[in-house]
């Protein structure tokens, strides 16, 4: 606004000024605006003060005419997204959810315009592979990516054709055959994470110290997933499991950007605004992000620096199956304009960031119900032990 009335001011309307008349007249600018910003500050209240109503006003409007006005849930959520967003932050959001299931049915309203479902039919409708054009992301998304529209993600990307388009370059990386030639990747690190189970318990029974904490097999679950996942997207583990440690910072670094897009994509405006803030407090001192990008652009540099031929050698030779990285290299020397090197990028990035937070959540759930429920844990277990002793078997006749 400000730039706008420099210019009108500043401009003259016939022939030019000479340069007095233009220092007179930034000087009258540099007034008005110091008037201006000294009239916001001074009157900052009375000008929340008078929107408030108005907000107050569109809200009940919104609330009254909406034809889903009739979807029961909190009172304050016809109105607000305040009801929402605090539920989210306690992060109980799920047995909160279930509750105003049980009390109000299979749809609950949540916030203005903002609906959660619980039938399968719905589940089907909304997410369904022709319900696309119908229900296309919110904006909610938003906070998933950066604000540059030029660096877009599949997970947050809000434009129905061109997610689907990308969607397509990468799908044939991620069919069923694909991923299961990753297995010797998965037995590698569980045979790793096993060994460390192994030496924690052994550790525990050695110990003199007594009311030893239990470790947490949560963390142990994530560093396993890192390591599995870094292994089928660059044939490199990053070193959780050697470790047991947060390697680089990264699960926190996850943990905040999974708190941040939840919360910010309630009032997905802000984003703009709260997006290069954190960016500059968070700096390029060896936060998550930064050392996952370093960590890929050193694959990518290595890869780059093989040779082709080499490389396609040694896979056949060693049988391994081929990391995503070089899947992913392949596409880009068949056609470098259409899946570009920040294809490669986002594809690997995006790996890491989706793959290992969503392993170690299912392994963990998957532990605590069998908990709970102890039958079906003895008979996995049972059937675990048939199948350790067939392949032993297998592997002594193979002797």
């Amino acid at each position: 606004m400000f730039a706008f009335l420099d210019a009108q001011i500043v401009h003259p309307r016939e022939g030019s000024f000479h340069r007095g008349d233009n220092e007179g007249q930034n000087h009258k600018v540099a007034m008005y605006r110091n008037d201006i910003i000294s009239a916001a500050q001074e009157h900052w209240f009375l000008l929340a003060a008078s929107l408030l109503p108005l907000f107050l006003c569109y809200s009940l409007c919104l609330a009254l005419i909406s034809p889903l006005r009739s979807i029961p849930g909190p009172f304050v959520a016809r109105f607000t997204n305040v009801w929402y967003i605090t539920r989210l932050y306690r992060g109980q959001f799920e047995t909160d959810a279930l509750e105003l299931h049980k009390i109000n049915g299979p749809v609950v309203r949540l916030g203005p315009n903002r609906y959660t479902f619980t039938s399968a039919s719905a589940l089907k409708a909304i997410y369904g592979p022709v319900a696309a054009s119908l229900f296309p992301k919110s904006p909610s998304y938003r906070p998933a990516a950066p604000p540059d529209p030029s660096k877009w993600t599949l997970f947050a990307d809000e434009d129905v054709q061109r997610h689907a388009a990308h969607r397509r370059l990468f799908q044939s990386a991620y069919s069923m055959s694909s991923l299961v030639t990753y297995e010797a990747y998965v037995d590698e690190c569980a045979d790793l994470f096993a060994l460390r189970l192994t030496e924690l318990g052994e550790a525990a029974e050695s110990s003199n110290e007594e009311h030893l904490p239990p470790p947490d097999i949560g963390h142990w679950f994530q560093c396993f997933a890192f390591d599995v996942i870094g292994l089928i997207t660059y044939s490199r583990r990053f070193g959780f499991l050697d470790r047991g440690d947060d390697v680089g910072d990264m699960i926190r670094t996850i943990d905040k950007e999974m708190v941040y897009f939840t919360l910010t994509g309630v009032y997905h405006s802000l984003h703009k605004l709260l997006f290069p803030i954190r960016n500059r407090i968070a700096g390029s001192k060896g936060t998550g992000r930064t050392y996952l990008l370093n960590f890929t652009k050193e694959c990518i540099a290595e890869h780059q620096s093989r040779p082709a031929a080499a490389s396609t050698e040694q896979a056949e030779a060693a049988r391994a199956p081929m990391d995503f990285l070089s899947k992913f290299f392949q596409k880009h020397a068949k056609d470098p304009a259409r899946f570009t090197m920040y294809h490669v990028l986002a594809g690997c990035a995006s790996n890491i960031v989706a793959g290992s937070d969503t392993t170690a959540t299912s392994l963990s759930g998957i532990l605590y119900h069998l908990l709970k429920a102890p039958g079906t844990f003895a008979r996995l277990r049972a059937e675990a032990d048939q199948v350790m002793k067939a392949n032993r078997a297998s592997s002594a006749g193979d002797e």
